[in-house]
């Protein structure tokens, strides 16, 4: 858990515990495979996925807010070629608000 904290930490400060390991939870065994543990945000279809199922299901996001947030997520990630799966949904959640829906 606290690598997932430390790779959330290079982006944003005041990490919260209880929402990484609440998206750590939501993700489960996807966290297990390398391909699935990262998220590629240059590929639609993955945004799609993920703008399509965390997003919507879990943080309750519109397919609009949503690609907007991942967006502004990918520029704040930029430069990283193996973007955490853990990463990127709590930036996104931080991005829109809804942090608090995780903890």
């Amino acid at each position: 858990m606290s690598d997932y904290a430390a790779d959330i930490a290079k982006y944003t400060s005041n990490v919260n515990q209880a929402a990484v390991a609440a998206i750590v939870k939501y993700c489960g065994i996807a966290l297990r495979n390398p391909d699935s543990a990262v998220v590629a945000l240059s590929d639609g279809k993955e945004i799609a996925t993920v703008r399509d199922g965390f997003a919507a299901k879990k943080l309750g996001l519109a397919a609009d807010a949503a690609e907007t947030a991942l967006k502004s997520v990918a520029e704040k990630m930029k430069g990283n070629n193996r973007k955490s799966r853990v990463t990127v949904y709590y930036l996104l959640a931080e991005a829109t608000g809804t942090l608090a829906k995780l903890a």
